[in-house]
């Protein structure tokens, strides 16, 4: 790096050095640093850039590590790890072994709080509060940086709630650039562009009326207004509120005409901003794709089905649907529990209502699946995205959890389709009526079959619920695999020597379990191995366990998956041969007998 104001900043203390007349200059390297280093490693971009001014003066006027700095989800954070020490280490973002791309409590002690999901800030900033308040530190600040799709949620409004009857030193920040990952929804979005607007009568001031002292809206990239708000609220006692206004992708043009784009680019040119376009062509399908462009047929045909999202659209491309259909596809913003509360009413009116929540977030809603579905076994179709290892963005976002918290769950279908002619099927077969809920489970990324659009798309047949599949005939172990898994098993058994040895068979099923062949495949191997896309403890391979426990059978049963450890960031290729399911290491294992 070359002498630049940045590159004598290796904390907030040498910032506070600076006259307060540099920082523009400190906020235009900043940006320029992140622009570069994203561009070729990958990353988070537009949500950091929006907030590059805000984390400069938060720095700057806070005594922070001692004041408490929390970001909410934490895709904005890259500008505050780089100014809190890890500047030198910033191109490891992401990437095994190096910094996490969100804050996290044990990687450095300028992060308060280890976030990656949304609306937490604003409970954990005041519960730290009270506990300073309870150890008689009065003067000690505690800040929540939200953004308006985040405030939106409900545990959001819990903390807003408390904490206005409180004498907390809380001053949560609202950052106000009407987008999340898609474009913030809702009456509360309404409400702030009034508020921007000065439509909203200052009286009528929704935040005030929950005793925060509220100020705002400013301008969030003017860096000396922020500066002197944030030294007024300093000295300000009790609950605070400050709305700054931001553009997400602040200083990349295109980043800025494009935000839904650029919230996670890619590789681009750090000069221009033009994303390195890879060719789509002769390549297999994204899974999500798979399931929005399936859905989407299958409403064409059938006026009761109906799509619900908790703000994913364009992740989990419930946005075809969307865009055909906008009376029966709904974003409900970040509100996974009333998701799935809302999915099971319109469920009761006998509507088929597909909730796509991606499989880290469903974990948000777990009494609604239990009390409001299950417990009144309401044919909702759950359909979870992002299962299984998910890659760069680390342990808050592996959907690693989902096979076991279901399984558990009286009436609960559970299903992983092994591929996209899979995936469609149990879609397709799912809207025919069922007499359960059923969560369906399939990962980020590409399937297997590059020509499932051309060649199969739209030609369904009706999946027997419950029934597994004998892929390959063997003579000395049986390998039970469940879902896209099991790719890497038939991938490594065609490498063998002498694949004769090994059996397959897919157990899309995980509940109700094939029973029949079960007894079959006990009676006749005296080696099983069971192998998913999840954690060990209490999953697929438990199951297996359990059947083999209470049926007396013998058979020597090996469970992989994910062990019971949290799993940390790296390329999913990466975490698949940490975990001892990847190609070569199963291959390694089915040779050995």
């Amino acid at each position: 790096m070359s002498d630049n104001l940045l590159s004598n900043i290796n904390n907030p203390t040498d910032l506070r050095l600076l006259d307060e007349s540099q920082l523009p200059e400190v906020a235009q390297e900043l940006r320029d640093f992140i622009i570069d280093i994203v561009a070729v490693k990958e990353g988070h971009l537009g949500a950091s850039l929006g907030v590059i001014e805000l984390t400069i003066a938060l720095h700057y006027v806070f005594d922070t590590p001692n004041d408490l700095l929390i970001w909410d989800v934490g895709h904005q954070a890259y500008g505050h790890k780089i100014l809190t020490g890890r500047r030198e280490s910033f191109h490891t973002n992401r990437r095994l072994g190096g910094i996490s791309g969100f804050p996290k409590r044990s990687e450095s002690i300028y992060d308060a709080f280890g976030v990656g999901h949304s609306s937490t800030s604003i409970s954990a900033a005041l519960g730290m509060a009270i506990a300073s308040n309870l150890k008689g530190d009065f003067n000690k600040q505690h800040i929540a940086v939200i953004g308006d799709a985040s405030i939106a949620s409900g545990m959001a409004f819990e903390g807003l709630n408390h904490a206005g009857v409180t004498d907390a030193n809380l001053l949560v920040i609202l950052n106000d650039n009407a987008i999340g990952i898609d474009p913030s929804v809702g009456a509360l979005k309404q409400y702030l562009t009034a508020v921007k607007e000065g439509k909203n009568p200052r009286q009528n001031n929704m935040i005030k009326s929950l005793n925060f002292d509220y100020s705002g809206p400013i301008d969030g990239h003017d860096i000396f207004a922020v500066i002197k708000e944030l030294k007024r609220l300093q000295k300000v006692k009790g609950p605070k509120f400050l709305h700054i206004i931001t553009t997400k992708g602040k200083g990349l043009q295109q980043a800025e005409e494009d935000q839904v784009k650029y919230h996670a680019p890619g590789k681009f040119d750090a000069l221009t901003g033009e994303i390195h376009i890879k060719s789509e062509e002769n390549l297999p399908p994204k899974y999500q794709d798979v399931f929005g462009l399936t859905v989407l047929d299958l409403a064409r045909k059938n006026e009761k089905i109906i799509g619900i999202t908790p703000a994913m659209p364009s992740g989990s491309s419930l946005k075809f649907m969307m865009d055909a259909f906008p009376k029966r596809a709904f974003d409900v913003g970040i509100a996974e529990q009333h998701a799935v509360t809302l999915a099971a009413g319109m469920a009761t009116q006998g509507m088929i209502v597909y909730c796509n929540i991606y499989s880290t977030f469903l974990q948000r809603a777990y009494d609604q699946i239990i009390h409001d579905v299950a417990l009144q076994n309401l044919p909702v179709i759950f359909c979870l995205d992002r299962a299984g290892l998910v890659g760069e963005d680390g342990a808050t976002h592996h959907g690693v959890f989902d096979l076991a918290y279901l399984r558990c769950i009286p009436n609960m279908i559970i299903h992983a389709p092994i591929n996209e002619i899979a995936l469609q099927n149990i879609l397709y077969t799912a809207q025919l009526g069922l007499n359960h809920p059923i969560a369906i489970r399939y990962p980020r990324g590409r399937g297997v079959i590059a020509d499932w659009q051309t060649q199969h798309f739209g030609n369904y047949e009706k999946i027997a619920i419950g029934k597994s599949v004998c892929i390959k005939q063997g003579s000395k172990v049986a390998v039970l695999s469940n879902g896209t898994v099991g790719n890497n098993v038939s991938l490594a058994i065609a490498k063998m020597k002498h694949p004769e040895t090994i059996a397959h068979y897919d157990f899309s099923f995980v509940k109700p379990l094939d029973d029949k062949v079960l007894h079959t495949i006990f009676h006749k191997f005296t080696t099983i191995i069971t192998i998913e896309d999840g954690i060990i403890k209490g999953g697929f391979g438990s199951a297996i366990l359990e059947f083999a426990s209470e049926n007396n059978y013998t058979s020597k049963v090996t469970v992989l998956g994910i062990p019971d450890e949290f799993i940390e960031h790296g390329t999913v290729a990466e975490l698949q041969q940490y975990c001892k399911i990847d190609v070569k290491s199963l291959e390694i294992l089915f040779s050995s007998y």
